[in-house]
C-alpha cells in the first residue's frame, strides 16, 4: 500500500470564518494554525500547502487572561543605532488588533518558505465587516 502525498494541482481549499468577539488569543491561535497549514485534514502532507483560508472579523475584541493584557510586551529592532522598540500589548491593541492576532498566529507556523505561503492565507479585520463575501466562507466556531 502506499503513501497519499497530496499533488498543489488537487488541493480543494475553503474559505472559513472565525468570530474573536471574546476569544483568548493564544487558544485561537493554536486552533487557526494547524487549520493554516492543513493538519485537520486527512490529506494533510507535509510539503504542500494543503490549508484552508481563514478569515478572522472582531480581532479588537480579542482578549487575554490574567495579568498578561498589562505585562505582555512587542519589541522589534530597526537596525539603527538605540532603535530597540517596545509596544505594550494595550497600546498595540489599541493601534493595530489586526497584528496581534498575525502574530499569534504566526509564530505556530512553520519558519519557513512554506509557512509564510500558508500566513498568507490568514485574513484579519478589525470589526465584523470583511472583504471576502464572494467566497462565501463557511463560519466555523472554535472551542
Amino acid at each position: 500500500m502506499k503513501s497519499f502525498l497530496a499533488k498543489k494541482n488537487e488541493i480543494e481549499q475553503k474559505w472559513l470564518l472565525v468570530d474573536a468577539d471574546g476569544a483568548i488569543l493564544g487558544r485561537m491561535a493554536a486552533q487557526v494554525a494547524p487549520i493554516l497549514m492543513g493538519k485537520t485534514k486527512p490529506t494533510y502532507t507535509p510539503h504542500v500547502d494543503v490549508g484552508d483560508y481563514v478569515v478572522i472579523v472582531n480581532a479588537e475584541k480579542v482578549r487575554l487572561t490574567g495579568k498578561k493584557a498589562e505585562q505582555k510586551v512587542y519589541d522589534w529592532y530597526t537596525h539603527h543605532p538605540g532603535g530597540h522598540k517596545y509596544l505594550s500589548f494595550n497600546d498595540m491593541m489599541a493601534k493595530k488588533p489586526e497584528k496581534v492576532v498575525e502574530m499569534a498566529v504566526r509564530r505556530m507556523l512553520p519558519k519557513n518558505r512554506l509557512g509564510r505561503k500558508m500566513l498568507s492565507k490568514l485574513k484579519v479585520y478589525r470589526g465584523p465587516d470583511h472583504e471576502h463575501q464572494a467566497q462565501q466562507p463557511e463560519r466555523i466556531e472554535l472551542s
